[in-house]
């Protein structure tokens, strides 16, 4: 869209209405698809930030919500059928690290990582944490470790970061020793 259409967007009567109506159905039916569709139409148009507010708190509710319902069925989330669930708690806890809350962050990467089934995400949520641990700014992070010529070819993964400027296993298997002090530490996190 160029900055006309996104002005008119703003501006039309209906077009609000619509999403409106939207966030309302999603959050009735606690649709997280549907709220995340309205959530990305609502930050385009750079909507009142308390209105998208409430509706990414909604999200996080019907995230963590079904998120337990589905580990208490033991099972793990995959990307094919929980992108949704996975993305929410992906960017709470960048929220959070954007905010410098290296521990609240770390540790939500710490139970995402462990309640996921995909290595190649896992793979990068591992870096996170060990790049939490280090104290590192997301800002700084983001510059100087994404790679951003790279372009994952399988969409799904469009939501996270997961193509970096270093040799991936290289680094981790650097980080070893300190990977495993994460989980001595966070692992009360996945008991229950």
């Amino acid at each position: 869209m160029n900055k006309n259409e996104l002005q008119e967007a703003r501006t039309n009567p209906d077009f609000l209405s619509f999403l409106e109506e939207n966030k309302e159905k999603a959050i009735k039916e606690k649709d997280i698809n549907l709220m995340y569709e309205t959530l990305d139409s609502m930050l385009v148009l750079d909507l009142e930030e308390k209105k998208i507010n409430t509706l990414y708190e909604e999200i996080l509710k019907t995230a963590f919500d079904k998120v337990e319902k589905i580990l208490l069925e033991e099972k793990l989330l995959n990307l094919e059928e929980h992108i949704s669930y996975i993305r929410a708690f992906y960017e709470h806890a960048i929220e959070k690290w954007s905010y410098d809350n290296f521990d609240g962050a770390k540790e939500i990467i710490f139970v995402l990582l462990n309640i996921i089934d995909d290595e190649k995400l896992q793979k990068a949520l591992k870096i996170l944490l060990i790049t939490l641990v280090n104290n590192i700014q997301l800002d700084t992070f983001y510059e100087n470790q994404v790679d951003f010529s790279k372009s994952s070819e399988d969409e799904k993964y469009g939501y996270f970061m997961i193509d970096f400027n270093f040799d991936e296993n290289e680094f981790l298997e650097e980080n070893t020793q300190k990977l495993k002090e994460i989980y001595k530490n966070l692992n009360h996190l996945l008991e229950n």
